[in-house]
């Protein structure tokens, strides 16, 4: 299988820069993957496609202020983006420009706008002799190794996790080409996140609200939680041609007891009950006779996002609750727990589309892209949602 057969023209201007103005305010496509029908709507009428009993899975990751901005001992630039820590290894980071082994950085602190603080900032001429609360040479970090693909270890006096959070800055998506805002500190991050160590949002739910989410409360949605820590293979494309051959980084994770009760109940209680999966366009009998109970109940475990999908399909693959996840879904991949999936619009050749081909169905969802595409739908980590079920 090739990593080519998954690519598609994506306009530069349907490529969302900035987050809508109002979080929520975006749109949604609803894709039956079993049909292919398509229905256009809103983000915020998600609660319309959801059911009483159908259990909502959210990563309650946090992104980390990952970004930082650093200066080699002869005032050249370069950027570091600290990538997730995995028990003993060590410190990693993706890097801008190059750089060599021995080569020491010192972080420069950066307004949330991108634009260098002022003199005002207490830094002294020399940065690595500022006073700080972190203590002396706090801000330097030293190239260890070279380990190809834009990524090195590193060494700091201070665990970068700490350095990221006092210095960094919002790790905004490459492609995006612009410096954080202070906006992007908001909006790139959930509204519920809650444990740190992501390098990147879970993007499909950038566009939730607690206003929402309280709406499918209210309907009877099952809401629970999981974490998975989005690291280094968000970042990094697929350099093989083909996907067999590539390589899953791994990120660590962990699911609560209760939201494993909660996705074994609903299976238990719906296996080999097909009336509790109704698709989109399920019409009354013939005869006109509509005996669909008034409050269809289902028991659908749908994913906010493609971490929680790879996460719930991890679990039913190995049964681990809590360790390192490296699971690689393309298309073949036969899904064990997750019914519904809710994601954004993503890269060509990106891992994530392939897993979104994997769950609907490579010519399903590249009719529903092109689609989108007509209808001028914004795409990747700022853009517009889709629902497929």
């Amino acid at each position: 299988m090739l990593v080519s057969d998954y690519d598609y023209e994506l306009p530069e201007e349907r490529i969302a820069k900035y987050p809508p103005k109002e979080r929520g305010a975006s749109r949604l496509l609803v894709l039956n993957r079993q049909t292919g029908e398509i229905v256009d709507s809103y983000y915020r009428n998600l609660d319309e496609f959801l059911n009483p009993g159908d259990v909502l899975v959210l990563n309650d990751t946090r992104v980390m202020q990952s970004r930082l901005f650093c200066e080699l001992p002869d005032g050249r630039k370069r950027e570091l983006v600290v990538l997730e820590k995995h028990g003993n290894e060590p410190q990693r980071v993706m890097y801008r420009g190059k750089i060599h082994e021995g080569d020491q950085l010192t972080i420069h602190s950066r307004a949330a706008s991108g634009r260098p603080v002022g003199t005002d900032d207490r830094r002294s001429s020399s940065p690595c002799q500022a006073s700080d609360s972190l203590g002396l040479n706090s801000k330097l970090i030293v190239i260890t190794k070279i380990l190809g693909n834009g990524i090195a270890e590193v060494e700091s006096a201070v665990p970068l996790a700490e350095l990221a959070e006092k210095y960094g800055t919002v790790p905004l998506p490459p492609y995006l080409h612009r410096d954080a805002t202070n906006d992007d500190k908001k909006r790139y991050q959930t509204v519920w996140a809650k444990n740190m160590g992501s390098a990147a949002a879970p993007t499909a739910s950038l566009n939730m609200t607690e206003e929402l989410l309280e709406k499918l409360r209210d309907k009877g949605v099952i809401i629970k939680y999981l974490t998975l820590h989005v690291g280094l293979g968000t970042f990094l494309p697929i350099r093989s041609d083909k996907i067999e051959d590539h390589k899953m980084h791994s990120e660590w994770f962990n699911i609560p007891d209760d939201t494993i009760k909660a996705i074994n109940d609903r299976k238990a209680s719906f296996e080999g009950n097909p009336q509790s999966l109704r698709g989109l366009s399920e019409e009354p009998r013939e005869d006109g006779r509509d005996e669909r109970p008034e409050k269809e109940v289902s028991g659908r475990i749908v994913a906010l996002g493609t971490t929680v999908a790879r996460t719930l399909e991890y679990y039913a693959k190995t049964g681990k609750t809590s360790g390192e996840d490296d699971i690689f879904i393309y298309p073949g991949f036969e899904f064990k727990i997750v019914d519904a999936l809710i994601t954004n619009y993503h890269a060509p050749k990106s891992t994530v589309l392939m897993l979104a081909s994997a769950f609907a169905g490579w010519d399903n969802l590249k009719n529903a892209y092109n689609h989108a595409i007509e209808e001028k739908y914004n795409f990747l980590s700022y853009g517009d949602s889709m629902l497929i079920c």
